[in-house]
């Protein structure tokens, strides 16, 4: 039975993301990719399908998150959990691969197509946060809060990150972004209201 070399899917999005960097991604073909790769389109299609897919296809941030929360001891916070996992990934999987993701970032940032799905992934991280939460018990608006809010910290911390030009490890941006939110929750209520309830208009409820 044929075989191809254990670093092929490397080596074919390596080659995709340097013509995307020099063509654009648009002008880029698949092609273009297995020529500059040295493979076949046969190949290309094993492991990808289609030149999108480069960027977004083996993702396994969605399992791990899945995984993570079935193996987590009982008791634990859900942002706690998830606080822990992107603290994991930011040394384990992100940081290696700095280069690579930055160029990622910005070839998507440039391709409403390639934003579209990114979005999706992130609603499917958020899914599957919120399910994991459900499952260990968490109330249903408290999972879809504290996932919704995690999911964008990652984002949030891994779009500056890959901006960053002065080496700052990503665990740093997480901090920093997670300090931020925190900052909003504790300063965004009006002093002296703390239910929350909407101050009447000028003129309501008293003499001018």
């Amino acid at each position: 039975m044929a075989r191809w070399a254990p670093d092929t899917r490397e080596r074919l999005r390596a080659a995709a993301l340097e013509l995307f960097a020099e063509r654009g991604f648009e002008a880029t073909t698949i092609p273009d990719i297995v020529q500059r790769a040295g493979v076949t389109r046969r190949t290309f299609f094993r492991h990808f399908g289609d030149k999108r897919e480069v960027f977004f296809s083996g993702d396994e941030i969605p399992r791990l998150a899945a995984d993570m929360l079935a193996a987590a001891p009982a008791g634990v916070a859900p942002f706690a959990l998830a606080w822990g996992g992107f603290q994991a990934l930011a040394g384990e999987r992100f940081e290696p691969r700095r280069a690579e993701i930055a160029a990622a970032r910005r070839i998507i940032a440039a391709e409403p197509a390639l934003r579209e799905r990114d979005l999706q992934k992130q609603a499917d991280l958020r899914e599957v946060l919120t399910a994991g939460f459900r499952a260990r018990g968490v109330e249903a608006l408290r999972a879809r809060v504290v996932a919704g809010l995690a999911v964008d910290l990652l984002q949030t911390a891994l779009e500056r990150w890959a901006d960053d030009d002065t080496g700052t490890p990503l665990i740093d941006h997480l901090e920093r972004v997670r300090a931020e939110m925190s900052a909003v929750f504790d300063t965004d209520l009006p002093a002296g209201n703390p239910r929350g309830r909407m101050p009447p208009p000028a003129g309501v409820g008293g003499r001018d």
